[in-house]
């Protein structure tokens, strides 16, 4: 009589192959080149797709089960939040401008990505790539929802949360998050990899979730918390994703080499350009502070950098092109960018301001060798135009980069009191550029970036004729309502008013 014996149970790595076999088929009547036609075109070589290790794993099935208990728990707590008023329990309305900058330019930038990784997926031949693009996917269309959702409350509210996804598309500074994932979207699923798994993953998205949601914390805004708790156990499985794509190609062939290198020193530029906003938001924008800009970039920019940077080295990367200029520009464009905004605050949906002595006190000392030397001084200048009721507006057209989209308003490396501002000539156009890495982006790609939509030059034409009044019911902006000055706001008034009453009920 035979004896039974128990079977063999299977390990993590052999049953997640055996609930992704399938789709790893093998092509009958068409050639692989035929149904995979965008693997080659960028140069990239890859001998063996099975050398694609997805150190997560996840079935379908786990995955659903994560994340449903995620929902249920971001849920209950916006929930809470609504019903207990929790609008009146941020520091001050002036919080709201970060949150409004977030929805137009972050959240769409989140669906965005959903899109490009439902395309990269399909385009990719390997069976590990295919999955984590899925899951991807669906993570980004997720973080979009549930930010979307987590600040409908405020719209309630406040004015400036409407319209979002029209403004997107139509208002100046929003261009500059929109190109970067229209460049993403629009190139080969390789440098898609570098630009969202490395860029906007690993530079942008830790700078942006940890620092900045722990200012929402700090500033009484669980809302905002809780989404970004709740995206950021994703985010770890997204930048491991876009590093093990760096490693796969570097260790396929030494040819592909030069062209990882340019990939990631475009894409830091590009990234570190769109953290522009970023900076701003947590330098002026929230009433109680947990760490400047600087601080940020030193724990989540340098280090986290210098690590990854090394661990790439044995590969033959290096850091990227422009990260010197970064680290000194670090210093200075959370103040050129929020001069910028308030000059031209009347064509944002958010309110501006003049930093008080006391948040001046603070940004000295966060930069001391900076702030006091030449930004306090300009500020004053302008203080003194506001309180002669001449405040300092300028109804001129900002000069964009034709590359990153936003204004000419950055400084000379080296010289902190000179403008940067390159030009070139490509087929009897003059293009405009912030920095000497923008243009070189560029010229490297210039039949991509010549169709770039820039917003000044959309002023001058159809459906809009150039007129400002009719711009502001385009990018669906009142005057006064949504923007300007902060002091005189109805959003700052309704805030005291309503929290003011609370109070009086207790």
């Amino acid at each position: 009589m035979d004896m039974k014996t128990a079977n063999k149970k299977l390990s993590l790595k052999d049953k997640y192959k055996l609930f992704t076999r399938d789709l790893g088929w093998e092509p009958t009547y068409r050639s692989k080149e035929e149904v995979f036609p965008y693997a080659q075109y960028e140069g990239i070589k890859v001998h063996d797709w099975d050398k694609w290790e997805d150190p997560f794993r996840l079935t379908m099935d786990s995955y659903w089960k994560y994340q449903a208990e995620k929902e249920r728990k971001f849920y209950a707590i916006i929930d809470a939040h609504a019903q207990n008023n929790g609008h009146l329990n941020i520091t001050d309305a002036r919080y709201l401008s970060a949150l409004k900058i977030f929805l137009q330019a972050i959240s769409p930038g989140e669906y965005s990505a959903h899109k490009g990784f439902a395309r990269v997926g399909r385009e990719f031949p390997g069976v590990g790539t295919q999955v984590a693009c899925q899951m991807q996917a669906i993570d980004e269309i997720r973080h979009a929802q549930t930010q979307i959702h987590a600040l409908s409350n405020y719209n309630k509210y406040y004015n400036g949360f409407h319209a979002f996804a029209e403004q997107r598309d139509r208002i100046w500074y929003t261009s500059v998050a929109r190109s970067f994932f229209d460049d993403a979207m629009s190139a080969g699923p390789f440098e898609f990899m570098i630009a969202i798994g490395f860029s906007f993953e690993y530079v942008l998205t830790n700078l942006l979730f940890v620092p900045f949601m722990s200012g929402a914390a700090y500033n009484g805004d669980m809302a905002t918390v809780t989404f970004g708790f709740s995206a950021q156990s994703d985010e770890a499985r997204h930048m491991t994703l876009g590093l093990e794509c760096i490693k796969f190609m570097l260790e396929q062939d030494p040819d592909n080499l030069p062209i990882v290198q340019g990939w990631i020193d475009k894409w830091f530029w590009r990234g570190f350009r769109v953290l522009g906003l970023v900076s701003t938001m947590m330098d002026y924008m929230l009433p109680k502070r947990v760490m400047s800009w600087r601080e940020a970039w030193n724990i989540y920019g340098v280090e986290n950098g210098s690590a990854l940077f090394k661990d790439l080295a044995r590969y033959g990367i290096r850091a990227p092109k422009g990260w010197e200029h970064a680290e000194e520009a670090v210093d200075h464009m959370s103040h050129q960018f929020m001069l910028g905004l308030y000059q031209w605050s009347f064509g944002t949906s958010f309110h501006a301001w003049i930093p008080s002595d006391e948040d001046m006190d603070w940004l000295a000392k966060k930069y001391p060798t900076t702030f006091d030397k030449y930004y306090r001084p300009r500020w004053n200048h302008i203080k003194k135009l506001a309180s002669a009721g001449t405040p300092f507006k300028n109804y001129g057209l900002a000069k964009l980069c034709q590359c990153c989209q936003l204004p000419t308003v950055f400084t000379e490396p080296g010289d902190p009191t000179l403008t940067c501002h390159r030009e070139a000539d490509y087929k009897g156009d003059k293009y405009h550029f912030c920095s000497d890495h923008c243009q070189e982006i560029f010229e490297n790609e210039p039949e991509k970036y010549i169709q770039a939509w820039l917003p000044m030059p959309q002023l001058f034409q159809d459906p809009i004729n150039g007129d400002l009044g009719a711009w502001m019911d385009w990018v669906f902006l009142k005057d006064g309502q949504d923007n300007g000055d902060y002091a005189d706001s109805q959003d700052k008034r309704n805030f005291e008013l309503w929290r003011g009453m609370a109070t009086n009920n207790q």
